[in-house]
């Protein structure tokens, strides 16, 4: 049966996540004390514990993205001990690094350290210029595109950051620019506008103080053509091409995630069967959103998930 795995991205943390397969799977485990080792510091303490405590820790920018990198990665050594592979896979924003090193395309510890300097570059940028993000459910994305061109200035920009489902829509960009966004999207008839708790406007033009940093990061990294197909997020598109991911990478720091459309082409392209890696069932709700309901899915983040299957 033709398979997409998909890769998780921020958002998707939560406390405690990883440990169960920390103690069930040498696989796993071996993953997770190479990171601690790559970074320098226990990670896995982080993403092990439970409380407010770690559940604030989690959410800083800079933690977050190699902890679900990580978290990824330890759920797909399993999977591929087992001899289940992807036929073409794609991730949301910081998933697809994830997905690039699963298909083989970055090592493990080089997509490590790169993944932890890009939630460091974009925390930064959002310290420089501070901005905000929006859901927008229920409204057509010609129609949203044109508000945020209306809502957006010279000094001030909205603009759309991820098509996630056809019902669903994320605006990013200077906070002035997208309440009036927003305030124009629920008086064009959205059915919710809902403003997020991010640390800055993330795929917008206010990551630019980020491309410098990851430009000079990207540039020495070793790419490989990947195993399978991974469809990338500025292009909505299937990509082996090593330096056509290269640019790929870096563009999608200030270009909008073209989720909807990823998934749109796997289908196209055979996929019927879409399993998650990694923590959370987030992108399987947009699979089915955007697919239909009878889209086949498959979370794959817990032990008892693994263990369903690879058995």
């Amino acid at each position: 049966m033709p398979t997409a795995f998909l890769f998780p991205g921020q958002g998707s943390q939560k406390p405690g996540m990883g440990a169960d397969l920390y103690e069930r799977f040498p696989e796993a485990r071996a993953r997770f004390d190479e990171a601690d080792a790559v970074l320098g510091f226990r990670l896995t303490e982080v993403m092990f514990a439970d409380g407010e405590d770690a559940a604030e820790r989690l959410r800083q920018t800079e933690i977050t993205q190699p902890a679900l990198y990580v978290h990824s990665q330890a759920a797909y050594a399993v999977l591929e001990a087992r001899g289940f592979l992807p036929d073409m896979a794609a991730g949301h924003s910081l998933g697809e690094w994830s997905a690039l090193a699963a298909c083989g395309a970055l090592s493990f510890a080089d997509g490590l350290r790169a993944v932890r300097r890009r939630g460091e570059l974009m925390a930064q940028a959002g310290t420089v210029r501070p901005g905000a993000m929006a859901a927008v459910l229920g409204l057509d994305a010609g129609v949203l595109e044109r508000i945020c061109t209306e809502a957006s200035t010279e000094t001030e920009v909205a603009v759309p950051a991820n098509y996630n489902d056809p019902g669903q829509i994320v605006i990013s960009g200077d906070g002035p620019a997208v309440e009036r966004a927003s305030a124009a999207a629920s008086a064009a008839g959205a059915k919710r506008v809902v403003p997020l708790p991010v640390s800055g406007a993330f795929h917008s033009p206010l990551m630019a103080f980020a491309r410098e940093g990851l430009a000079a990061t990207l540039e020495p990294l070793e790419i490989r053509a990947p195993r399978c197909p991974v469809v990338l997020n500025v292009t909505g598109a299937p990509e082996t091409a090593p330096e056509a991911i290269r640019a790929g990478l870096l563009e999608q720091l200030t270009a909008p995630v073209r989720w909807a459309q990823s998934l749109q082409r796997m289908a196209d392209d055979g996929a019927i069967r879409f399993v998650e890696v990694g923590t959370g069932n987030v992108l399987s709700g947009l699979v089915r959103r955007t697919l239909g309901r009878d889209a086949q899915t498959a979370t794959a983040g817990t032990a008892a998930e693994l263990d369903a299957l690879a058995s």
